[in-house]
């Protein structure tokens, strides 16, 4: 046993080598031509310059690449405005790059057994998720570090880490806001000492814009925030590439009273099972593990502004259903490897511009990552994660 362990520990090493040096050779090969894109970079560019010179973040005149972040994440940012514009997006695109690494390893490190081989979780969540990475690289977006903060949240609650899993996912609030949703669960699932985190981590994050714009003026950013992400909301409803419940029920319904009614109980819904699958979890050992993957999958759901290329941070999710699909129901199991496949293979080069459009503006996307959360919940139903 030992022999045997000694000739496989070197080939997984050189497996990792080999892994890293393919990577950083798709680095240097598309560097170049993405860095010539990444338009949304450059918006986190704008922001964290302004931010330096204490000026106004939300401006109007920015159109649709106006900033809507939080006022600490131009903050968080500022350094990178130091930097000219083409070496920053050539420093983020190699980070986006072991940002992508990363989110996949530490979506196998999530699960609570490991009961398919490597190479094949690995590759399941390349064709599903795919895409969605290579959109992330091309607009220079931050979900991927959106998604590895709250998973090293996840696994530091697994670890009893409360104070570490209130850090991570506060950070993650500044990244992305809807990191929100994680908060409560959080709090709830851990008790005092999440609490305590957490408190302390908002009012650092509420904090942050005071040396540079004065109390008054923090709290006029924070203001202009709001007002920004709710008046650039609606118009974004009807876009084929806003995968939310609320942009699925205007695509069908047309924008009004009935789709944004149908969308606010759907999204009622989806949190009424979120906490039904936390309920079910005690006692469950690594419990965490699927609902934190179940949370991650929402939040592009939730967001009215949800762009298709966020569920890459559901990315936990697909390697959840992959490890587990045989203890799922056969109807249950052959409908997850459905959508699963749905989602990853709905490529614009496959469809053509007309049948892709066509995909997008029936919101199938949407519907498969309700088959993913089912299947989920039925996992958690039956005991096995």
């Amino acid at each position: 046993m030992e022999a045997d362990r000694s000739r496989t520990q070197p080939l997984n090493r050189w497996r990792v080598v080999l892994g890293i040096a393919a990577l950083v050779a798709l680095a240097v090969v598309f560097s170049p031509r993405v860095t010539r894109e990444m338009r949304d970079f450059e918006v986190y560019h704008s922001a964290a310059g302004r931010a330096l010179d204490s000026a106004p973040l939300y401006r109007p005149e920015d159109g649709h690449f106006q900033f809507k972040y939080l006022p600490a994440f131009a903050v968080a940012a500022a350094p990178i405005a130091l930097l000219p514009v083409p070496v920053a997006k050539t420093l983020w695109f190699g980070v986006s790059v072991a940002l992508i690494c990363t989110l996949v390893a530490l979506s196998l490190s999530l699960l609570p057994e490991r009961r398919r081989p490597t190479w094949l979780l690995v590759g399941v969540l390349i064709v599903a998720m795919g895409k969605f990475y290579g959109h992330e690289l091309v607009l220079g977006q931050m979900n991927l570090l959106f998604g590895v903060l709250v998973v090293l949240g996840i696994l530091a609650i697994r670890a009893g880490r409360d104070g570490l899993a209130a850090a991570c996912c506060v950070a993650a609030v500044v990244v992305k806001p809807y990191a929100i949703l994680f908060l409560p669960w959080l709090i709830l699932t851990r008790g005092r000492r999440a609490l305590a985190g957490v408190t302390m981590g908002v009012i650092c994050v509420a904090a942050a814009p005071v040396l540079t714009y004065g109390v008054a003026g923090t709290i006029a950013l924070h203001r202009a925030w709001w007002t920004t992400v709710t008046a650039s909301t609606a118009p974004n409803l009807t876009n084929p590439d806003n995968v939310s419940v609320a942009a699925m029920f205007a695509k069908w319904l047309g924008a009004g009273g009935a789709a944004s009614a149908l969308a606010g109980a759907t999204g009622l819904a989806l949190l009424a099972t979120a906490a039904f699958v936390v309920a079910r979890g005690r006692g469950l050992l690594r419990r965490e593990s699927l609902e934190g993957a179940m949370l991650l999958t929402m939040v592009p759901l939730l967001s009215p502004q949800g762009w298709d290329y966020v569920f890459l941070v559901a990315t936990p999710a697909i390697a959840m259903l992959a490890n587990y699909d045989d203890r799922l129901p056969r109807a249950v199991r052959a409908l997850a490897w459905i959508a699963i496949l749905t989602i990853g293979l709905s490529l614009f080069d496959l469809l053509g511009r007309q049948g892709y459009a066509r995909f997008m503006s029936w919101s199938i996307i949407t519907v498969c990552f309700f088959v993913v959360l089912a299947s989920l919940t039925v996992l958690r139903v039956r005991g096995v994660a």
